[in-house]
């Protein structure tokens, strides 16, 4: 079974919807970043890890076992994507997801990959 067509016929109205609808190149863009920052195993357990609750440098450090300097590394590239942000107390830096649509990004992943792949 082959997975392209065999004909080429094309509905201009599908079309023509679809590219009314289609996102700014820009957009696109910062997407795609987003995704590749989210494609490393360790920033996604961070992100995981995050979603349950906030947490300081040192507790993220414990929690993956990586240094303190390797976590926060990790954690600066989350925040210039605007993926986790943090506040400090006293002499802690606590992070946590930066806002709601970040914690449905890693609830519906999580749901995603739960359903796909549990059963095998």
């Amino acid at each position: 079974m082959s997975d392209i067509c065999k004909i080429k016929v094309i509905n201009e109205k599908a079309v023509k919807e679809v590219n009314s609808k289609m996102l700014d190149n820009n957009v696109i863009q910062k997407l795609s970043e987003i995704f590749k920052v989210l494609s490393d195993p360790t920033r996604v357990k961070i992100l995981y890890a995050l979603s349950i609750r906030e947490l300081c440098v040192c507790e993220l450090s414990a929690i993956l076992g990586m240094s303190q300097s390797a976590v926060s590394h990790q954690l600066r590239l989350l925040r210039s994507y605007e993926l986790v942000k943090y506040r400090r107390e006293g002499k802690s830096v606590y992070y946590s997801l930066h806002d709601d649509h970040v914690v449905k990004l890693i609830k519906v992943g999580v749901e995603h990959v739960s359903e796909r792949y549990s059963s095998q």
